[in-house]
């Protein structure tokens, strides 16, 4: 993972990491600038669209110092220019980061910007090249393995997008509903799903911001060629390779088939797999599975291919589960049914944080199970840091209740 240090100086405008820096039109950042910014300001200002008419008096108010209005012509933009950084990166506290990064240059090149695009276009301009920056000087991201606390069964193979990250569902409500372009290829809610997301982590950063800007945003060549200081003959050529990388990914990813998000069908089989789950009951898990799904455990590199390779893990967790109560509470991630777990914790009156389940689905069967141990992103999807054990049930089993709301008996 990168941290370039400029979130935490942003707390602090006078301890900015860049202070001494400016945006140039491509969103990189060069010497000599003295604009400074309050995101204290940013954070509070109103986050509804300013209307079309609005924009060109925000814009000359922002050129004059006034971060209110700055706050104001940007603000509609950030749920969804984070999403853009999360589609780049595939993390989602690098996504974080990289929003403030970009609002940081958007306001210190208020006076480079020449009004030849949309202020929406320009801060795509600046967000997708502040990403490319990052990556650059990131470089090929090595994420410290994480210790298992058993021993695991070998893995088919070793995962390489080890820094990958869900993403709150919550955080896609309010993104305006702004109609993609004629050259679009993709809907918004599937370039967020997992599979995609992982599939650009894949190809060279120029690939993906070429396939994000064209097909998901649906830019025109000529303005992605301007987004990335190239020609639209090398934008065509880059995304011919970008869209053959990423249908072979999605293609082994199993894509096709998912129920409909948040449909009768999906919440079935969800609530299927966690009470399957939580009783420990390997035969009831696998018979949910496709023969080809996948398990992975981000940022753990392990890879688990097939039910015998699935099965085998699974054989070895809920050996290490032994007697304590598993809790799962449902959320969303990607648009796509996601399980909390909370695991009974003896030396503590409360079940704690054990990795969040993201399902993907294919048909009436779950394809993939991605299980993140980032407990510390429970925050950012609403979820709570313990649960409090409710007291045994007479005739219960310990390790076969799931948390409310699927089936809890407490």
């Amino acid at each position: 993972m990168f941290r370039s240090g400029l979130l935490t100086g942003l707390l602090s405008v006078r301890r900015l990491t860049y202070a001494d820096t400016a945006v140039a039109s491509n969103g990189t950042l060069t010497a000599k600038a003295d604009r400074k910014w309050d995101p204290g300001v940013v954070e509070e200002a109103t986050a509804q669209r300013a209307r079309a008419g609005d924009e060109p008096v925000l814009l000359q108010r922002a050129r004059g110092g006034d971060e209110r209005a700055f706050a104001e012509l940007t603000g509609p933009y950030r749920r969804e220019l984070q999403v853009h950084c999360y589609r780049m990166l595939g993390s989602l506290t690098d996504a974080e980061d990289l929003l403030q990064e970009t609002l940081l240059a958007a306001w210190r090149g208020l006076p480079g910007f020449q009004e030849r695009s949309s202020v929406r276009s320009w801060l795509y301009r600046i967000a997708t090249n502040q990403c490319l920056n990052a990556l650059r000087a990131a470089g090929r991201r090595v994420i410290p393995e994480p210790v298992p606390p058993f021993a695991p069964p070998e893995p088919t193979r070793r995962g390489e997008i080890t820094w990958l990250q869900p993403y709150p569902d919550t955080l896609l409500e309010g993104i305006p509903d702004t109609a993609p372009g004629p050259g679009a290829r993709y809907q918004a809610s599937e370039a967020v799903e997992l599979a995609f997301v992982a599939g650009l982590q894949r190809m060279p950063p120029r690939q993906a911001a070429t396939l994000v800007l064209r097909d998901v945003l649906g830019f025109d060549s000529d303005e992605v060629a301007g987004m990335l200081g190239t020609s639209q003959t090398a934008v065509k050529g880059t995304l011919q390779r970008a869209r053959a990388a990423l249908d072979q990914h999605r293609g082994q990813a199993g894509h096709g088939g998912q129920p409909r998000p948040g449909s009768a069908a999906e919440r079935i089989l969800a609530r299927r797999f966690a009470e399957a789950y939580v009783a420990a009951d390997i035969d009831g898990v696998v018979a949910l599975l496709t023969d080809d799904a996948w398990l992975s455990m981000p940022p753990a590199p392990h890879q688990y291919h097939g039910i015998p390779a699935i099965r085998s893990f699974l054989h070895a967790a809920f050996g290490h589960r032994g007697g304590r109560r598993l809790y799962l509470v449902p959320t969303r991630a990607n648009t796509q049914p996601a399980l909390a777990g909370y695991l009974s914790d003896p030396a503590r009156p409360a079940a704690v944080p054990a990795g969040l389940f993201v399902l993907t689905m294919a048909g009436e069967k779950i394809h993939a199970l991605t299980r993140f141990h980032l407990d510390e992103l429970y925050p950012r999807f609403g979820l709570a840091g313990s649960l409090p054990e409710p007291a045994a049930q007479p005739g219960s089993r310990a390790g076969h209740r799931v948390g409310r709301p699927i089936g809890s008996d407490s």
